[in-house]
């Protein structure tokens, strides 16, 4: 948080500064009183939203009188999330995890690639990848733990290897888990799922059929939706709007 205007008399002045940590902690100061423990609890939100926010206080007021902070000033503190650079498996090295390869590093993912094929998953085709990983998929995925933190695109190629992989991933907490596939497969998938006892919460999360209602058919325009999906949900944005239409998780479209 920066103070990023003072008038007045203040207990800081502009360019005053206060990290707020997500456990609580704090470095700094922008004043203290009980704005700054508004203002903290604002920064708190902003980490769980990604958004920033620009909070505006009297200090002559009643808000500020309470705490005895009768300083006759204003103050506009900029919130800022910062979050370390957001980790985005790609579950699935063919064409549009390809595409996604190419166009994740640039927009700001750390970029892993798994497949059980080594002629796919490879450094060669893939050269901005974080880490190319050949390895059987559900077996990778039962034995690594994901960040909460972790964006996750599940674009194999094949039905089984769809299920398999969202076996092991629906029921994690994750920021973002899409699943490639029309609407017939995705409700197949889902079905079995069910009948195998997973919570229906749990695939109430899942972005599928994966990325936003841009009318994309190829390979490139579909890794294209999945990417502006990820920004969206990176920065705190409603998807709504442009998502493809979600399945009940009943079962029923």
């Amino acid at each position: 948080m920066t103070v990023v205007r003072a008038n007045g008399s203040t207990p800081q002045r502009a360019g005053a500064k206060m990290l707020v940590f997500a456990d609580g902690r704090t470095v700094g100061t922008i004043g203290g009183g009980c704005y700054e423990n508004d203002a903290f609890w604002k920064a708190r939100d902003a980490l769980v939203t990604g958004r920033s926010a620009l909070l505006h206080y009297e200090l002559n007021d009643d808000f500020a009188q309470e705490n005895g902070l009768v300083c006759g000033g204003q103050m506009d503190v900029h919130v800022d999330p910062l979050a370390p650079t957001p980790h985005l498996f790609v579950i699935g090295a063919g064409h549009v995890g390809w595409q996604l390869g190419r166009i994740a590093p640039d927009a700001g993912f750390r970029v892993h690639v798994v497949d059980d094929r080594e002629k796919f998953a490879s450094a060669d085709r893939f050269p901005d990848a974080a880490e190319v990983i050949v390895d059987s998929i559900p077996e990778w995925l039962h034995r690594t733990e994901l960040s909460p933190s972790s964006f996750v695109v599940v674009v194999t190629r094949g039905h089984t290897h769809d299920l398999d992989a969202m076996r092991a991933l629906a029921a994690r907490d994750l920021k973002y888990l899409g699943l490639i596939g029309s609407r017939a497969k995705v409700r197949r998938i889902f079905d079995l799922l069910r009948e195998e006892g997973m919570p229906p919460e749990c695939l109430a999360r899942v972005h599928a059929p994966i990325g936003l209602h841009i009318g994309a058919v190829t390979p490139a325009e579909i890794a294209i939706s999945i990417m502006a999906e990820l920004v969206a949900v990176r920065r705190g944005v409603d998807t709504a709007p442009l998502a493809m239409k979600r399945l009940n998780v009943a079962g029923s479209a």
